[in-house]
């Protein structure tokens, strides 16, 4: 149990740290950490969570902080899980918040920020392409792709909050998967009897 609460805190103290710029950051550095080093979840049960926290108010990294810190360790683990990723955010703000309002113009502190863009942009890549070949597991390249433009036009073009767009893929998620068994069982009554 110790052990466990330790490890909690670890990853997330970690993901926090290291995920400048909030969500979006912090996204593929928690799925390091609870499906690459500590194997807690799957990346299907990762992107479950994922698409869950994404459409409920407020940020992503303590929502999924305290639905896989309560999934590991129980309500001590929440508690831990959460703390451990705000924890790097209040020590960080405090300590550089001077320096940073000091120097915000200073061309060292720009560059900072100006370097760690395209890396935050290629994590978001990765973790991208690690979605759709897990999705492609499960429902195909086709259904995929469709989904995928489908999620693009919505999002971007019609302006349409994400959290719309994720719910009405959980719901066709959902109806899909609900369809499938009943298919499968008139296959199997059709091969019985023929």
């Amino acid at each position: 149990m110790w052990k466990t609460q330790v490890d909690i805190f670890v990853a997330f103290f970690r993901s926090g740290m290291l995920g400048f710029g909030g969500g979006p950051s912090t996204i593929p550095l928690v799925h390091k950490e609870v499906v690459g080093q500590y194997k807690w979840m799957t990346d299907e049960e990762f992107a479950n969570v994922l698409a869950l926290g994404n459409t409920l108010p407020g940020p992503i990294a303590t929502k999924m902080a305290g639905y896989i810190g309560y999934q590991v360790g129980g309500k001590i683990g929440l508690l831990n899980a959460i703390c451990a990723t705000v924890l790097p955010t209040v020590f960080f703000l405090i300590g550089l918040i001077g320096v940073l309002s000091t120097y915000r113009d200073s061309r060292i502190v720009v560059g900072i920020t100006q370097a760690i863009t395209p890396v935050v942009g290629v994590m978001m890549i990765v973790l991208t392409y690690q979605f759709l070949k897990q999705s492609k597991k499960g429902i195909g390249w086709t259904q995929t792709i469709i989904l995928a433009v489908i999620s693009l036009i919505a999002y971007q073009l019609l302006a349409i909050h994400p959290a719309f767009v994720i719910g009405i893929l959980l719901v066709y998620g959902l109806a899909k998967k609900e369809s499938k068994p009943k298919d499968q069982n008139q296959t199997e009554k059709q091969n019985i009897s023929g």
